[in-house]
């Protein structure tokens, strides 16, 4: 994944655990994860359409967990936020007159393929209380 969306959603996801069900505002998210506020209110947004979060809006506002730590795979997260393929993606169209050209795209696709089918069985192993257990 060539962006930094997994580890702020996991960031916040950790940062709501620790408020045990307290309203937790984006500016303090932004604080500790060291973001614009607006970049954290659009992962929000994103972990409430997944039903990792809900908010509460005005005064005294913010976001909490929806569930228990528990029950929000690492997996799930991951395929919230995914927006491309673990290793990246190929840009160029090589020569296809080259017998290495003409395949390596086909063969990048498969390789990708695997790496990140490994990389979602790990983080579906694991759920947010056991990555939040590390901080204690």
């Amino acid at each position: 994944m060539s962006t930094s969306r997994f580890p702020i959603a996991l960031h916040i996801l950790t940062l709501l655990n620790e408020a045990k069900g307290n309203v937790v505002s984006s500016a303090y998210l932004a604080g500790s994860i060291n973001i614009n506020p607006v970049l954290i209110r659009k992962e929000i947004m994103n972990l409430r359409k997944h039903g990792f979060v809900d908010s509460k809006e005005g005064k005294g506002g913010g976001s909490f967990l929806a569930k228990n730590a528990k029950d929000i795979n690492l997996g799930e997260v991951y395929h919230s936020v995914r927006s491309s393929n673990v290793l990246g993606q190929h840009k160029n169209e090589p020569n296809p007159k080259c017998p290495v050209g003409r395949q390596i795209n086909q063969h990048l696709d498969t390789l990708y393929s695997a790496a990140e089918h490994a990389l979602i069985a790990n983080l579906s192993k694991q759920t947010l209380a056991d990555f939040a257990a590390r901080f204690e």
